[in-house]
């Protein structure tokens, strides 16, 4: 200690320091905000693309004649990450993301209906 030589406030007198940065500290808050929404909505949609990536492999393997044996749990499997990829773009609201990343959703419904006809058994 330097023989009691101390500000006002004892050893830590930081006020000329916050003083300066008071306003500048409020707008960075605001920033900060926005950048933590931003940065959480980026790992959600690079989720949402991984679990897309996800689809198309699978996608692919259902086509692949060395997969036939498994083909059942391929097609479960595509299923129910097309379930999760639904509820998860209707969960963070990413109706935007959806249709430029995955164009490719629409014909599910028809290959849903054709793969599981309940009319014709």
């Amino acid at each position: 200690m330097r023989d009691g030589r101390h500000g006002p406030r004892g050893p830590h007198d930081h006020r000329d320091h916050r003083g300066h940065r008071g306003p500048e500290h409020d707008e960075r808050g605001k920033h900060r905000f926005q950048s933590a929404q931003t940065f959480r909505r980026g790992r959600a949609i690079a989720f949402l693309e991984r679990l897309q990536v996800r689809r198309s492999t699978l996608l692919r393997q259902l086509n692949q004649p060395e997969y036939d044996a498994i083909k059942p749990i391929i097609s479960g499997e595509l299923k129910a990450t097309d379930a999760i990829i639904q509820e998860f773009i209707h969960t963070f609201e990413l109706l935007e993301a959806e249709p430029a990343k995955d164009p490719a959703s629409k014909p599910e419904q028809g290959g849903e209906s054709a793969g599981s006809d309940p009319e014709g058994g």
